[in-house]
């Protein structure tokens, strides 16, 4: 068997290589082939840069698909960065990886050139449903406080329903219905849609019990991966459910249709099942703090009610009152009464005495044991009347005792209490207008006033002098020699030293008010005399 593989490898022709030297030669053969082009595609698998910097993703149109890489000195210097989904024009060289023996372009520049085939069909859906009204707030349904029962629509394999279900076990007790779906791929959208219909389908017989939220969930992934939840079927099938639906497909920066049109979208799908069942603590948090707020608002309450009740038991007459007047006249019947019969009783037995005189004896006492038995009877109906008299007044105190605790009065007593606020409600509102009536005319007045005043003309440059007893001093004939005038400016008063007197040889009238009014000493010009005025006290003014 040696000899034979020996003569066979000597007698072959054929260059062996290794592993490494023929994906060595692959690659320099595709780029010295290729070694600069221009790629027009879309960008589908884009997850943002690296944690090195560099970018990995793919270029693909209707039928193939290429890998792409970005260095990170290329994408610093990108004005436009790259989105999922974007039709772009890349430049870049075509090369091989040969650790995975795959081709792929390093790109140099990257320029937008439009929006990609699917991009543009799910803008076109997103436009038709939204003119239908399905992603309109008002239809959207309200989410439970507290689900039993949760339906998952998911796949029974991923990490999805791993990390939903630990994410249930903090909160309330919930019983999850899983209906497990394909969520990538053709079959992908028909599942789905059959497992919402089907989840709205159940009644609760056959021990199975109807969901009270739904939660369709899925991880991230690129456009293509997601595109089952952007069908018209999915869509239509979730604004129609009837059970409140949380849409919880991709990651954040992720979005479907299924998320416009659903009761609510999460993030992740691990937040959808924090949204969908509250934690235990927190409601009993949330439980303890109503309580508290319950207990003060009761007692508050009862504070409340209770003056009130004090208020109007202020308001009311006492019960001892109300039948005291009554009682009074009752005790007078009573006297009146009493006093009444002993004087008939008096008055006929004078008539007997009288009429006995005159009869004889059989007769007198026949007629004494008929006016005995007319007595007696007398005497019966008496007691009769008088106890159906005190039996009137106790139904009558009786009545007026349940008339003071009844409703009727409690209720008119509230409605003279509303009618009161009602009528002080309109006095303050009286009197606020009425004062501000008031004030507005005291505050025209005013000006008036001011306007009107010799104030204002002060402050054009006129003056008032009044002499020392605060006389004003109206003519020239007023002001004597040496006379101490009081002079007002428009900013403030000042003294004055008056001089009226005619000159020899002058023609005109000199009258001089002297200057300033320092009366500790200042010397004041009068004129030609060079005259020193004094003050009271004999210091010179």
């Amino acid at each position: 068997m040696t000899k034979t593989i020996s003569k066979t490898h000597t007698l072959s022709n054929t260059t062996e290589f290794s592993v490494s030297e023929l994906a060595n030669a692959i690659k320099y053969t595709l780029e010295d082939g290729f070694s600069y082009v221009a790629l027009r595609g879309e960008i589908s698998g884009y997850r943002g840069p690296h944690a090195s910097g560099h970018c990995y993703f793919a270029i693909k149109d209707d039928r193939s698909k290429i890998d792409a890489v970005m260095w990170r000195g290329v994408f610093a210097k990108l004005k436009n960065r790259p989105e999922e989904g974007i039709e772009v024009i890349a430049k870049g060289r075509v090369t091989t990886y040969p650790n995975s023996s795959k081709y792929q372009i390093i790109i140099d520049t990257l320029e937008p050139a439009g929006l990609g085939a699917l991009m543009v069909l799910l803008e076109k859906r997103k436009k038709k449903f939204a003119s239908e009204g399905l992603f309109d707030d008002d239809r959207k349904q309200a989410l439970p406080f507290l689900p039993r029962v949760i339906g998952i629509i998911t796949s029974p394999t991923g990490a999805v329903i791993r990390d939903m279900m630990h994410g249930f076990d903090e909160r309330c007790p919930t019983h999850v219905i899983l209906w497990p779906v394909h969520v990538q791929g053709e079959d992908s959208a028909a599942q789905v849609t059959s497992a919402i219909n089907g989840f709205n389908q159940i009644d609760g017989t056959d021990n199975l019990p109807r969901p009270d939220i739904l939660i369709v969930a899925r991880g991230g992934g690129s456009l293509e991966d997601l595109w089952s939840f952007n069908e018209e079927n999915v869509v239509r099938a979730a604004a129609n459910s009837k059970i409140p639906l949380i849409s919880a497909v991709g990651h954040e920066t992720d979005w479907t249709l299924i998320d416009l049109v659903a009761d609510a979208r999460a993030p992740t799908p691990t937040k959808a099942a924090e949204w969908a069942v509250p934690k235990f603590r927190e409601i009993l948090v949330q439980t303890e703090d109503f309580t508290m707020r319950l207990k003060s608002g009761i007692r508050r309450s009862l504070h409340t009610a209770r003056v009130n009740l004090l208020s109007a038991i202020r308001g009311l007459s006492r019960p001892h009152d109300l039948i005291a007047l009554p009682r009074q006249r009752y005790d007078n019947v009573e006297q009146r009464f009493t006093q009444g019969l002993i004087n008939t009783v008096h008055a006929h037995r004078l008539n007997i005495f009288r009429v006995s005189a005159k009869l004889n004896t059989s007769t007198l006492v026949v007629s004494i044991q008929n006016r005995k038995n007319s007595l007696i009877i007398f005497k019966h109906r008496t007691i009769e009347t008088f106890r159906r008299q005190i039996s009137t007044y106790h139904t009558k105190l009786v009545s007026i005792s349940s008339r003071m605790n009844s409703e009727l009065m409690r209720s008119r007593i509230k409605r003279n209490h509303e009618y009161l606020g009602m009528l002080t409600k309109n006095l303050y509102r009286t009197i606020h207008h009425h004062m501000t009536s008031r004030r507005a005319t005291v505050e025209q007045n005013s000006k008036l006033l001011i306007s009107c005043s010799y104030q204002s003309t002060l402050s054009r440059g006129f003056t008032v002098v009044r002499d020392r007893n605060g006389q004003t001093i109206k003519s020239k004939q007023d002001v004597v020699n040496d006379l101490l005038l009081e002079i007002e400016f428009r900013d403030g008063r000042s003294l004055a030293l008056g001089l009226n007197r005619f000159e020899k040889g002058e023609k005109n009238f000199k009258s001089t008010i002297l200057k300033k009014k320092n009366c500790q000493g200042t010397e004041i010009d009068t004129g030609k005399n060079n005259r020193k005025i004094r003050n009271d006290q004999g210091s010179l003014f």
